[in-house]
């Protein structure tokens, strides 16, 4: 078979950028913990030995952190000065934990697939799956740190708006619950926005579970209250809100957890349901956020629903249609999209 060259030569360049990518990963993580882009954001303009001095980190390190960031595009460099700087882009991304598109959360949960590689290597070989919480610590810190920023911009703005009289309840006073709540990000931030409402969040990991009452005791939130269950085991009922954050695509029955919601739902009640962002067909998610929900798929929400009792594997991939058969399926004759966004979408399902 004979080798096209230009061919040939597109693609090793497009592996050395992959080899760059993959080899930052950890240089983001260090440099969020250690307050590099933080500090670099709010100073404005800083040499390297600036940056070092003010984060209390080694210079030689610092100016090697700080090449591989410029040459990755993630800040900048004045060659004149020889100082570095943030645009209010790149600030937005790593630099300012507030903004919605704050991206380094995601960094941490990658960290966690490297530590599980042999993990689904045998889940390859076998077709068994691996619980959530058989994964690395990273992987939890990581997915709170990457969601949160988005709930945190678009929930209360624009998101429950969207949704047929959902706001007013929540106002009034409402029962609501948050499935799959993880670490409580969503929770949290509904809890503070809506005081009159109580809130009741659920997820089967119990250490999620016990960080998320240190979360919402940090918070200064009193509207709140959290249980061990299943999406299909927990027993409170006459909810007039439900919700699902990120998490249906990954149960082993989401079906039953559709039908489940049903029945603890008041007849006049709805729930809202965050998937993420995907068109209905393959050829139609071959695209960069496409390519990094399906390897985050690959190795996180299909195992985790593979290890449970139904193992449907919806995926994080499965498209509006797909989401809505397996919603109705559960019993819901209303679902339509409410809203998206490039990484969501949020869906208002009702009897």
């Amino acid at each position: 078979m004979e080798i096209n060259e230009d061919k040939l030569n597109a693609l090793l360049g497009q592996i050395v950028v992959e080899m760059g990518a993959a080899a930052n990963g950890p240089l983001i993580t260090i440099g969020d913990k250690l307050g590099l882009y933080k500090t670099l954001a709010e100073s404005k303009v800083l040499s390297a030995s600036e940056l070092a001095d003010k984060t209390g980190t080694a210079l030689r390190y610092v100016q090697e952190w700080l090449a591989a960031q410029a040459a990755s595009g993630y800040v900048e460099y004045d060659s004149v000065s020889h100082q570095y700087y943030m645009t209010p882009e790149q600030v937005a991304a790593f630099g300012d934990s507030n903004s919605p598109v704050f991206m380094t959360g995601a960094f941490y949960a990658i960290t966690s697939l490297y530590h599980d590689e042999p993990k689904m290597l045998e889940a390859f070989k076998t077709g068994e799956g691996i619980s959530w919480g058989d994964h690395h610590t990273c992987l939890f810190c990581g997915t709170e740190k990457f969601f949160s920023p988005s709930y945190s911009g678009n929930l209360v703005n624009s998101w429950i708006p969207a949704l047929d009289g959902v706001t007013e309840k929540l106002k009034d006073g409402a029962k609501v619950a948050d499935i799959g709540c993880g670490h409580a990000a969503s929770t949290i931030i509904m809890a503070k926005a809506f005081p009159k409402s109580h809130f009741i969040g659920i997820d089967f990991h119990e250490e999620s579970i016990g960080k998320a009452r240190n979360r919402a005791i940090e918070a200064g939130v009193n509207n709140i209250e959290f249980k061990v269950a299943t999406a299909k085991d927990y027993d409170d009922k006459n909810f007039d809100f439900i919700t699902f954050f990120d998490c249906l695509h990954d149960m082993g029955d989401p079906v039953g957890a559709c039908a489940h919601a049903k029945k603890a739902l008041k007849p006049d009640g709805s729930c809202m349901i965050v998937e993420p962002f995907a068109n209905d067909s393959i050829k139609d998610n071959l695209n960069p956020v496409g390519r990094a929900f399906y390897a985050f798929s690959t190795q996180l929400c299909l195992p985790c629903s593979m290890n449970q009792e139904v193992g449907l594997a919806l995926g994080a991939q499965a498209g509006l249609k797909r989401l809505t058969e397996t919603i109705k399926t559960g019993g819901f004759n209303y679902c339509e999209k409410a809203a998206e966004t490039p990484f969501n979408l949020i869906l208002e399902v009702k009897s």
